[in-house]
């Protein structure tokens, strides 16, 4: 599902893997290949095959997010290296290990459930602005906000 807006999430609607990411299979020479629609869609946006060893950055840290576009300035993903995807995940807040302890990193779980959540709104309801917000933030449409 794609946002009507041009800087809007393309929300990957299809299957959604243990790790709360889109998950699809293609035919490529080697045979079937599991795929991230993410991957796919930088894929097709630029006309080449990313290496395996090519990590995405995804700039709105929505993990069903999809929006790839040929111009990378608008594109929600887009390939980088190793380095810049570990700079990328410390400085967004998504990571921790033992040591180090970053609030509003979500646990595996909780980032899968958002993303079911996700997908069923916008499955059952198309573009719908509040509950999408709601979906991200884990909360029910009905909770009161202050804003």
């Amino acid at each position: 599902m794609k946002g009507p807006e041009p800087d809007d999430g393309w929300f990957w609607t299809g299957a959604i893997s243990d790790d709360g990411y889109g998950r699809f299979w293609v035919k490529r020479d080697a045979g079937q290949q599991s795929v991230r629609p993410q991957r796919y869609a930088i894929e097709l946006a630029t006309g080449q095959v990313l290496a395996a060893s090519t990590p995405l950055l995804h700039s709105c840290d929505i993990p069903i997010c999809v929006h790839a576009d040929a111009d990378l300035q608008p594109s929600h993903v887009v390939p980088g290296t190793h380095p810049e995807n570990m700079l990328d995940r410390f400085q967004r807040g998504r990571y921790r290990n033992r040591y180090t302890l970053r609030l509003g990193v979500l646990p595996r779980p909780v980032r899968v459930q958002r993303s079911l959540d996700l997908r069923a709104v916008i499955l059952d309801h198309g573009w719908h602005p509040e509950l999408i917000s709601a979906a991200l933030l884990g909360v029910e449409f009905s909770h009161p906000r202050l804003f």
